[in-house]
């Protein structure tokens, strides 16, 4: 049994108050993926939402469900799993969005505007998410352990403070998604993108 440190706990205890993710977490092994995780705006917009004293799902767009796979970067192979995925989470009310980060690099720069390199695992994608506020993963290993990857900690995410994570995504990304995030939690502290 993992042993979780105290703040882990808690995100845990958080993410425990959202029946979607409880459901993704239960089911998702049984895509047999090899490397996986539930992570961006369904984790921390959950936590976000427990501090203000909302629903545990307000505002949440969809359920990033990343994974891992570089045998095989073809299309056909990620919408496969997209297919599966989207039978085995047909009946929960909310869009569960599957993308093999391996691909990322094909399709990032005609719609992000700058090149990306090859990530090398799910945990490299979430390390170049726009904030350093949206880099959380969590996934349940065969054992029925929660596996956390937060690779800047916890103080943001409770604090609810945005920052810039200025290693991929561009600028304009980041804006962007803070003023959308800043007028649904509105206690948000937005800090600014670094100047050149």
């Amino acid at each position: 049994m993992q042993i979780h440190s105290p703040e882990e706990t808690d995100f845990l205890r958080i993410l425990g108050t959202n029946p979607c993710i409880i459901t993704i977490l239960d089911r998702a092994p049984r895509l047999g993926l090899a490397e996986w995780y539930l992570t961006a705006g369904a984790v921390f917009q959950t936590v976000w939402n427990h501090i203000d004293g909302r629903d545990p799902q307000s505002g949440i767009d969809d359920y990033d469900l990343f994974y891992f796979d570089d045998t095989d970067l073809s299309y056909e192979a990620e919408d496969d799993v997209i297919r599966r995925a989207a039978a085995l989470f047909d009946d929960l009310d909310v869009r569960v969005e599957v993308r093999n980060e391996a691909r990322v690099h094909l399709w990032y720069e005609d719609h992000f505007g700058v090149p990306a390199t090859p990530f090398t695992d799910c945990k490299d994608a979430i390390d170049h998410f726009a904030s350093t506020t949206c880099c959380y993963g969590i996934r349940r290993t065969h054992t029925g352990d929660d596996e956390i990857y937060a690779p800047h900690g916890f103080t943001d995410l409770f604090d609810m403070v945005l920052r810039p994570n200025p290693v991929l995504a561009p600028r304009k990304v980041y804006e962007t998604k803070a003023a959308r995030w800043q007028k649904e939690w509105p206690h948000l502290t937005v800090l600014p993108w670094p100047e050149e």
